[in-house]
């Protein structure tokens, strides 16, 4: 018998953190790379896995702890999954990405539990319609970190169902009455109303394959909702002569290629960027809480939308004013693959004051992005083009390489003039490489 403690490992900038689920228990046979509980801070859920297959012989926290890195998770038994000349087993990556410290220990003098042959998938809480001798008005019991996030949706816990162990309210719970509200006729939701949703079986029309969403899309399909309802979107569309600045990146190819560097337009469009959010400083805010005030920010931290396989994310490049064009495309590049690789830590994805969406090297004309709240706008860009443009001094048409730009604004804190002030400033920076460096 080889008893082993399994702590938590670096989980960035944070500290006491709470665990909202735990899922193993003592007896259980896991798997390398299983899931053994899940924290949540202010901001995201991760999940912790084990780092070797074997059987937890002692879990030592519960629902509700609060853990640090270096917490004590659970003792297990690593004797029985041990395999003559095996290869070490790889670790998958996930979110943020960190494997758990492990520690020696003695092992006990009495035997390990009794390993069942198999643990019984966890089942997905039903939506609040599942549910028919639910009480409105009834207490239900709900971690911190459940009640603060139905407090930013609005939604009233004694009116939810709650689905976990015990009635436990999980965030699942909280979402589908969300969902549920929305999907409600008019004047029966919550402060707003929708025709509600038809349910159809598509089997009836042919073969159909249900799959199931991944946890990234989940999460910010809610956040993305959100953003829609509450924040007016406004979008500003124009397009940017970017023949000389593409020019420039090209003859800058062999330099960067020298230095390890992918030099995009993308990182010339961070400077172009915080230089107009600089003259423009109402775009580098967010409105407050109550709605009486703007926070303005000093500082320019610019996020990038990255497409993954399980979806979207948006690493934050901070201090963009302070970096040169070489520095910016480095970490572009290296917080791209952190993201399609599942290790971007959270705080990679957090502080951000402006969004760009990039969908160039996809292709389409123009989109609306949605603006990240509490962020006030996002910038979207699209496939350049080659065009005519009518040259004034020549009184002849020239070919140039216009960029689509679509930008979406809170109209709560934006105008529309400034809106086309700020895209008009953009279009003067990049026409222009050498405004850049002012």
């Amino acid at each position: 018998m080889s008893i082993k403690e399994v702590l938590v490992p670096d989980i960035g900038n944070f500290k006491d953190i709470e665990v909202i689920e735990i899922m193993v228990a003592a007896g259980d046979s896991i798997a390398a790379d299983a899931s053994l509980m899940t924290v949540e801070s202010d901001k995201a859920a991760m999940d912790i896995p084990a780092p070797f297959a074997g059987t937890v012989t002692e879990v030592k926290l519960k629902v509700g702890d609060k853990v640090s890195e270096g917490s004590l998770i659970l003792m297990m038994d690593t004797a029985s999954a041990a395999a003559p000349a095996a290869a070490a087993p790889v670790v998958k990556s996930f979110t943020p990405a960190a494997t758990p410290v492990v520690a020696e220990v003695p092992a006990p003098s009495q035997p390990a539990p009794e390993v069942p042959t198999q643990k019984p998938p966890r089942s997905q809480p039903d939506p609040v319609a599942a549910h028919p001798h639910f009480e409105a008005g009834k207490t239900t019991h709900a971690s911190p970190a459940v009640r603060r996030f139905a407090r930013e949706l609005g939604a009233d816990l004694s009116r939810i169902k709650g689905s976990g162990p015990r009635g436990r309210l999980l965030k699942e719970d909280v979402q589908n009455w969300i969902k549920a509200e929305l999907a409600k006729p008019t004047g029966e939701a919550i402060g707003l109303g929708f025709t509600p949703a038809p349910v159809i079986d598509f089997g009836q029309f042919g073969e159909v394959d249900t799959q199931a969403l991944s946890r990234i899309k989940k999460l910010s399909g809610v956040n993305l909702h959100r953003n829609w309802v509450t924040a007016p979107h406004v979008t500003q569309f124009d397009e940017a002569d970017i023949t000389d600045l593409e020019d420039f990146r090209k003859s800058m190819q062999d330099e960067a290629g020298r230095r390890g560097v992918k030099l995009t337009l993308l990182a010339f469009m961070m400077k172009a960027v915080v230089n107009a959010l600089r003259t423009f400083p109402t775009f580098n805010a967010s409105l407050a809480v109550d709605g009486e005030s703007l926070i303005m920010k000093k500082y320019f931290h610019i996020g990038f939308a990255c497409d993954t396989p399980d979806g979207l994310v948006v690493p934050v490049i901070r201090d963009v004013n302070k970096k040169d064009v070489m520095d910016i495309a480095r970490e572009l590049t290296e917080l791209s693959e952190l993201a399609r690789e599942r290790k971007l830590k959270v705080d990679a994805m957090q502080g951000g004051c402006f969004t760009i969406s990039s969908l160039g090297g996809i292709g389409g004309t123009k989109f609306t992005p949605i603006i990240n709240c509490p962020e006030v706008a996002i910038l979207g860009l699209s496939r350049a083009e080659m065009k005519p443009v009518w040259n004034k001094a020549s009184k002849s048409f020239e070919p140039r390489l216009m960029l689509p730009l679509s930008l979406s604004y809170d109209h709560r804190v934006i105008d529309g003039a400034d809106g086309a002030r700020f895209t008009s400033h953009l279009r003067l920076m990049l026409s222009d490489v050498r405004r850049l460096l002012l």
